[in-house]
């Protein structure tokens, strides 16, 4: 009996999370009296990607009176670094610009990459956005409806879109009915949390504290933002629906890579939480129904992704039989992936060993 109470302990949780996160959804508008400031738009880019054309050029014609776009390269041979500039010659009226060299301010490249950018803008309100990451034409304005009194910044999850093949449904899975509904129900609940795919943020508070290099004390510089908005008292903020990161194909071994890399990043940066991963499968309390209730099993399976597929649609994100495939197989992932997590604390990103501070150098 005490296993199946526990089971049914998990199932209401999931659910509670996907009304949560459904109920997050409601978008906003700023307050029409409110002054729009000048806003520097950031975007890191790195290598090229299939999207880039379409997400990059999201960059122009945004509904905002007054802003500027700065694309910000490491090096001039850098693959992106042709369509930005074509990019920028297509649209001559645009405030844009392309900053190249790296300044390593952190053991972070994309940190490294935006310093140049971040001390070369004179707008006080900054927002960075991913090569990857689609802007909608209001991005601006949806991030500026969530500033108020007490927020110090304004994030998003990815939403995963457009995927192709089994293994894209099973990458958008991981980003929108897992990662992206936590992160809405923890907001919810005003445990908002920073998602580095997208920050909006007044520069005077990283400024105050260090600047950009701030942002190099953990892991991922979403972790850091977020421990330093707290630490300052204010609050984390997101948008109601998440902006899109178009998909595309993708290879199994690709999706393991990119979901331990985020595993580790998560174990490093918020370790109590990461501890109760495993709860978040099906696996476990399915388990125990078998254990102690078999004929609750499929009722259980049922409601489980009846109510991600219920989120999914409230959310127009991808929900279809075979992503209902991909959810099983994500579901099934996770026990596996997170005792992957343990054998080492760091990662390579983008060519470049990173680990936390205390282990030094990642091998």
């Amino acid at each position: 009996m005490s296993l199946t109470i526990a089971a049914c302990s998990l199932l209401s949780l999931h659910l509670s999370a996907a009304a949560l996160a459904a109920s997050h959804g409601r978008r906003r508008t700023p307050d029409p009296g409110r002054e729009l400031p000048f806003v520097c738009l950031l975007r890191p880019v790195c290598g090229q990607d299939r999207f880039d054309r379409e997400t990059l050029g999201s960059s122009f014609g945004l509904d905002w009176p007054d802003y500027e776009i700065v694309f910000c390269a490491a090096r001039e041979e850098d693959a992106a670094v042709p369509l930005v500039r074509e990019l920028i010659r297509l649209h001559p009226g645009a405030r844009a610009r392309l900053l190249i060299g790296e300044e390593r301010i952190t053991a972070n490249p994309k940190l490294n990459n935006l310093a140049k950018g971040w001390s070369g803008t004179s707008a006080r309100m900054i927002a960075i956005a991913d090569a990857n990451l689609m802007l909608p034409r209001d991005y601006l304005r949806q991030l500026a409806a969530e500033w108020r009194p007490g927020v110090a910044l304004v994030s998003s999850p990815p939403a995963g879109g457009r995927a192709e093949g089994i293994w894209g449904a099973l990458e958008a899975g991981f980003l929108n009915g897992l990662q992206g509904r936590w992160q809405l129900a923890a907001a919810r609940v005003g445990l908002g949390f920073a998602q580095g795919k997208t920050m909006f943020l007044d520069r005077a508070l990283l400024d105050e504290r260090g600047g950009l290099a701030a942002l190099g004390t953990e892991l991922a510089e979403d972790v850091a933002a977020t421990r330093l908005v707290r630490a300052a008292g204010g609050k984390v903020r997101l948008v109601p629906r998440p902006f899109t990161q178009p998909i595309g194909h993708r290879r199994l071994r690709d999706v393991w890579a990119r979901q331990l890399r985020w595993s580790r990043i998560r174990r490093q940066g918020f370790p109590g939480l990461f501890a109760l991963e495993p709860l978040l499968s099906p696996v476990l309390p399915l388990l125990m129904l078998v254990l102690s209730a078999p004929l609750l099993a499929l009722p259980f399976l049922a409601l489980w992704y009846g109510g991600e597929a219920a989120l999914c649609r409230a959310m127009g994100w991808p929900h279809g039989r075979r992503d209902l495939a991909a959810w099983v197989l994500r579901d099934v992932m996770l026990p596996v992936l997170w005792a992957a997590t343990f054998a080492r604390s760091g990662f390579e990103w983008r060519g470049t060993a990173m680990a936390p501070a205390t282990d030094g150098p990642a091998a």
